[in-house]
């Protein structure tokens, strides 16, 4: 190689460097950042299930309850529910809905199930980006010259 191609390739270099490591990481990050933030949002519906069945279990049939509630940290207080038959779910955005038992039951799987798409469609952008980098990571070894062969030794498979 001459010394005007080599630096006419690290400008390149230099280039899918940046866009590696400024465009595609972050953007893998916020698909994944996005995606655990749906799965926490999934795992406080079904903890919410649990909750609606149990009290619909117990037979107070709009009675009082008495429980503890969480404020945070595990700060645990006392409280009294006047009315079980009717409960307030948050359906999205900051708004929150009053529902019986059964409506919120029917909301929170239909909300799940939607919520699990989305989780899906995440998964799979993820998978694109991880393949585009992949892709750039191919370019900059064909354009350093670096070979691409893995230094471990083939895999045999143990089921022929």
């Amino acid at each position: 190689m001459t010394e005007s191609q080599i630096f006419d390739i690290n400008p390149k270099i230099i280039q899918y460097e940046q866009f590696l490591n400024e465009v595609l990481r972050n953007d893998l990050k916020k698909v994944l950042d996005e995606r655990d933030v749906t799965y926490q949002k999934i795992a406080d519906y079904l903890q919410l299930k649990t909750a609606v069945e149990q009290i619909k279990e117990s037979d107070l049939n709009g009675g009082p309850l008495k429980t503890k509630v969480d404020l945070g940290c595990n700060f645990y207080v006392q409280a009294k529910v006047p009315d079980t038959s009717m409960i307030c779910v948050c359906v999205g955005f900051g708004f929150y809905v009053e529902m019986t038992m059964d409506e919120a039951l029917d909301f929170i799987d239909k909300k799940t199930s939607f919520l699990k798409m989305s989780v899906d469609q995440l998964t799979k952008d993820a998978a694109k980006v991880k393949a585009h980098i992949k892709l750039v990571l191919e370019g900059l070894r064909e354009l350093q010259n670096i070979s691409s062969h893995d230094p471990r030794p083939p895999q045999r498979d143990i089921f022929l």
